[in-house]
This record gives structure tokens, C-alpha cells and sequence, in this order.
């Protein structure tokens, strides 16, 4: 399996892989803890409409869909401060117009093609030099704010009132944090697909958090879930001649269930010895 890494495009792959994983899983931990899991969804869906006027109107779908995205993640922002709509709501609405967006485009565009398919499913083995090098400068500055920014982040997910007590200007921090999360979930777009995003955002932090860590652990194991996932999947979608966005996702799954059933046998473990230190 592992002579694959002489070529050159598995090379990318998992090189770009590796930067999505690690971005993805430091955004969406801090997603998750805003109750703001829905979001990977909206923006994919929304990002989804973004393509396909990038498409439309013959631009680079993906900077075309990163500015469409980064309006309709600031909407969102801008919707939740209003007390009277609640972030979900918004945050569903978003989502269906991304995805109607997207469908009228590509009727007006004459129907479903090679290139809206790539990115709704992804093709992360046919990424280019190009799109590699971006992938990796933009996730960088995403992994590069959430260190930076790492203490007022905790404010804000966890208290927001504490953290204006504190002097922390969280409008500025939300409109870069939503940005940021924004540009995680569109340059994943390209190599793992529209309808797959989301999972690479939430599941592996969803795994972590069940292991009842604390927040730094829970971080670096969320990280260590998602490198897992992506190159894992890559390498036996490469090795199977299946899709490799699938894979990825089924991997990232297996762990979430393989760490339930262990906390499930534990606790059956634990239940049976106390009955039997009760019994004696």
C-alpha cells in the first residue's frame, strides 16, 4: 500500500489532506461548543451555490464561492444578534437558498457537468500543484488565528458575556472566526466534496468530546481522529478504486462508533464489577 507515495498526486493528496484535517478539526471544535454545528451544512450548501455561479459566469468557482460563503457566514452573524431569530433558523434558511441558488444556476447553465460533480463529491486525488499550495497557505492562516487567538476563543464559546467584561471585542472576533471557519469549509470543498464538509468538521470532535477529556486533549485528539480519517481513507479509497470523500467520511464514522462501543463495554465492565463487589 505504501508505494503509492512514490506518485506524485497521492503526494498532494495527502499533503493537502493533512491541512484540511488539522484546520477542519481546530474550527470545528470551537463550532460545536457555539452550538454552531449546522453551520458546516449552511456554508457547504451555500458554497455549493457559489460554484455554480463561479460556473455560470465561466470565474474560478472556488474564489467566486469563498466570497459568496464569507457574505452568507457574516449574514449568519449578523441574523444571530438578533435575539428575535434564533441561529439555527437562520442558519436553515441559509442552507436552503445555497442549495436552490445552486440548482437554478445549473439549469441555467444546462444541467449537471464533470466539474459540479467534482465538487460535490470531491476529488481530492486529482487536486493540483496549485490548488495544493493554496490549500496550504489558507489553512495555515486558519490554524495560525486559532493559536493566536486561542485564550479569546475559549471566552467565546464558553462565555461571551465574560468575555465584553473582560474587554474582548467579540464582534470583531465572531466576523473573524465565522471568516475564517468560512475558508475551512471551502477549501475542503474541492478535495472532499460539498455534501461531505460538514462530516469532517463534526465528527471527529464529536469522537473526542465523548471521551470526556479535557479542552487541550480534546483538541489534539480531534486532530489526531481527523489525520486518521483523511489519510486512512485516501489510502484504501486509492487501494479499493473507490471514492476517496466516502472513505474518508466511513473512517471518521468507524471511530465515532468504535469509541461508543468501547465506553459501552467499559461501563458493562464496571457495572458488573460493582455487582459483584455487592453481592460478595
Amino acid at each position: 500500500m505504501f508505494e503509492v507515495f512514490q506518485f506524485e498526486f497521492m503526494q498532494r493528496a495527502i499533503v493537502s489532506g493533512i491541512a484540511i484535517a488539522i484546520s477542519c478539526s481546530l474550527i470545528g471544535l470551537f463550532l460545536i461548543l457555539k452550538r454552531f454545528s449546522l453551520f458546516g451544512d449552511a456554508l457547504s450548501h451555500v458554497a455549493f451555490g457559489g460554484i455554480a455561479l463561479g460556473l455560470f459566469l465561466k470565474s474560478n468557482p472556488i474564489w467566486i464561492s469563498l466570497i459568496v460563503s464569507i457574505i452568507a457566514g457574516l449574514s449568519i452573524v449578523k441574523m444571530n444578534s438578533n435575539k428575535r431569530i434564533y441561529a439555527d433558523s437562520s442558519i436553515s434558511v441559509l442552507l436552503s437558498l445555497g442549495l436552490a441558488m445552486g440548482l437554478v444556476l445549473i439549469s441555467l447553465s444546462g444541467g449537471f457537468s464533470i466539474d459540479i460533480t467534482s465538487y460535490l463529491f470531491g476529488s481530492i486525488l486529482l487536486v493540483s500543484v496549485d490548488e495544493t499550495i493554496i490549500t496550504l497557505i489558507l489553512s495555515f492562516i486558519v490554524i495560525a488565528f486559532v493559536i493566536f487567538f486561542y485564550k479569546k476563543l475559549i471566552y467565546l464559546v464558553f462565555n461571551e458575556e465574560q468575555a465584553i467584561v473582560n474587554g474582548i471585542n467579540t464582534v470583531v472576533l465572531n466576523i473573524l472566526f465565522i471568516t475564517l471557519a468560512t475558508v475551512a469549509i471551502v477549501i475542503s470543498i474541492r478535495l472532499i466534496g460539498v455534501l461531505m464538509v460538514s462530516s469532517l468538521l463534526i465528527i471527529p470532535n464529536v469522537s473526542s468530546l465523548l471521551l470526556g477529556y479535557g479542552f487541550k486533549k480534546t483538541m489534539i485528539l480531534s486532530i489526531c481522529f481527523s489525520l486518521l480519517s483523511v489519510i486512512l481513507g485516501i489510502l484504501l479509497a486509492y487501494e479499493w478504486n473507490i471514492m476517496p470523500s466516502g472513505m474518508i467520511v466511513i473512517v471518521a464514522a468507524g471511530i465515532f462508533f468504535g469509541i461508543n462501543l468501547l465506553k459501552l463495554s467499559i461501563s458493562k465492565l464496571k457495572n458488573g464489577s460493582l455487582s459483584e463487589v455487592k453481592n460478595s
